[in-house]
């Protein structure tokens, strides 16, 4: 799958099959991964893959703030990823001072860059995901005892797809959304 497919036939996909995504699959997603962009190179994106049944349904039921739609997609996901940061490091100086204005929020975009480039890795090996944004970051980490250096910037469902993914939704035009100065 060529760059341009991919990216324009990647979906958010919440309704997965049975089948089980083998962790080799995993592995070659996160090769790719891990070539996104980071602050300085820090490369302080980390991936905890949630395959434990249990522990899916302790996020859905008591993570997401009551916002049932991801709930739900939790529970029929095959595996649930954590996209973690190591805290303090994207955004700062070795002194601990922040290096912009963003101050740590760098860490968020070197996260989204990782979530979506995993993303597009797993759409060109079949793999759907969703990206979900709701949730409580403390009380995940008290069911998946994640790092005490580490907070989770998203969460990403996945599986292979149910159905067929339905085509683009209609795009702004080019027009509307660039401009040179």
């Amino acid at each position: 799958m060529n760059i341009e497919t991919c990216i324009k036939e990647r979906r958010s996909v919440r309704k997965y099959s049975e089948k089980e995504i083998p962790n080799e699959i995993f592995d070659e997603i996160i090769e790719l991964a891990r070539y996104a962009p980071s602050w300085k190179n820090s490369q302080v994106v980390r991936y905890h893959i949630i395959r434990d049944a249990s522990v899916k349904e302790s996020i859905a039921d008591k993570c997401v703030l009551d916002f049932d739609f991801n709930a739900k997609t939790i529970k029929r996901a095959k595996a649930l990823l954590l996209i973690n940061v190591v805290k303090n490091i994207s955004g700062f100086e070795k002194d601990g001072t922040f290096s912009t204005s963003k101050e740590d929020r760098w860490e968020v975009f070197d996260a989204g860059i990782a979530t979506q480039t995993f993303c597009l890795a797993a759409h060109s090996k079949g793999i759907a995901s969703v990206i979900l944004g709701v949730f409580d970051e403390e009380k995940i980490g008290q069911y998946c005892n994640i790092p005490e250096n580490e907070k989770v910037a998203a969460l990403v469902a996945v599986g292979y797809p149910l159905e067929p993914a339905k085509p683009a939704p209609q795009r702004k035009n080019i027009e509307d959304i660039r401009s040179y100065i």
